[in-house]
């Protein structure tokens, strides 16, 4: 018989994470762990609001995850029918799952990357993001963080202001730059002269501009823009990929919103087959929920994977970054 439990945790963040859409200085993740007495798993779920999660309705979903037998769970078929019957949110699956499979793994003395039936990942930089600041402050960040280790940095924007900060960035750091918009614009023809004048600039792509729900708009940008456009937000555990490759050349695929592994793995085989470069991306997580975004590095045009970078109080220790590449530490 299975044993599960869930524990919340506090993480404390080493400054203000600011997007376009909402302000933070501590995250609550959970953390599930699976055993059988003998063998066990852990896990993380990293709730987004985005999406209408909370850690509270984690809480409730995982209790409705034990009413429905989670206790008599006999493999990853087993846990997919009581997950998709619970409903339970894409953070909270990947929580449970990633711990079943670990704990599977340590039954049978092997790897996730073994289990997976992937290569693991040898050499993995990543970039790093900035959170959305004043302009004039992007200089001292940039030297008190020692940026010019990574081989590209993201950069978070709003529609205001967003042109003085990527500009701020590009005069002290030449490598590529990502710009993340977490759906700021609501004007397509705005987004369009926005992106006109970062011609010049070293820009590698433009990521979620505008609310995934304006799919007609974001047909309309993409013949009329030179840069790359990539999807976050619009890009969870379910996608029409006929209509994705109409609206961005590029995905960013996050466990937390696939729901888990296996889920997350189909999604990458996908894009390719559909022609899309793809990047696995984090949400705020330990290096617990990170390991499991790290096995897939090695099958990714980008990486990133610096949410346990931000994290004040970080517990587990199993990834590490020197000179701007993650390694394992188990």
């Amino acid at each position: 018989m299975l044993h599960w439990s869930i524990n919340q945790i506090e993480l404390k963040l080493k400054y203000t994470w600011k997007i376009s859409r909402n302000a933070s200085d501590f995250k609550i993740n959970s953390i599930i762990t699976c055993n059988d007495l003998v063998n066990e798993g852990k896990g993380e779920a990293a709730p987004n609001i985005r999406y209408n999660e909370t850690p509270e309705l984690l809480l409730l979903s995982f209790n409705d995850f034990l009413n429905a037998g989670a206790n008599t769970i006999k493999n990853a078929d087993d846990l997919s029918i009581i997950l998709k019957t619970i409903n339970a949110p894409n953070a909270l699956r990947f929580g449970i799952e990633q711990a079943y499979i670990n704990y599977l793994c340590k039954t049978k003395n092997e790897t996730i990357y073994q289990f997976l039936k992937i290569e693991k990942p040898f050499i993995t930089p990543t970039c790093y993001t900035l959170p959305i600041m004043q302009p004039a402050e992007i200089v001292t960040f940039f030297n008190e963080n020692n940026l010019n280790r990574f081989a590209y940095l993201k950069i978070k924007i709003s529609v205001d202001g967003a042109l003085d900060e990527i500009k701020a960035l590009a005069s002290i750091y030449n490598k590529p730059i990502l710009i993340d918009a977490n759906e700021a614009w609501k004007d397509p023809d705005a987004l369009i002269n926005f992106t006109d004048n970062l011609k010049g600039l070293n820009i590698a792509f433009i990521e979620q501009p505008m609310h995934s729900s304006m799919v007609d708009e974001y047909k309309y940008v993409k013949p009329r823009i030179a840069l790359p456009l990539m999807a976050d937000e619009s890009f969870c555990a379910h996608v029409d990929f006929n209509e994705i490759k109409l609206q961005f050349d590029a995905v960013n695929m996050k466990l937390m919103k696939a729901g888990g592994f296996l889920n997350g793995l189909r999604l990458i085989h996908e894009a390719k087959r559909n022609g899309l470069k793809t990047m696995v991306g984090c949400m705020v997580e330990t290096t617990l929920g990170m390991s499991g975004a790290f096995a897939f590095s090695s099958m990714c045009n980008y990486v990133d994977l610096d949410g346990f970078m931000i994290i004040e109080n970080e517990p587990f220790g199993y990834l590490s970054e020197e000179n701007g590449v993650v390694k394992e530490n188990i």
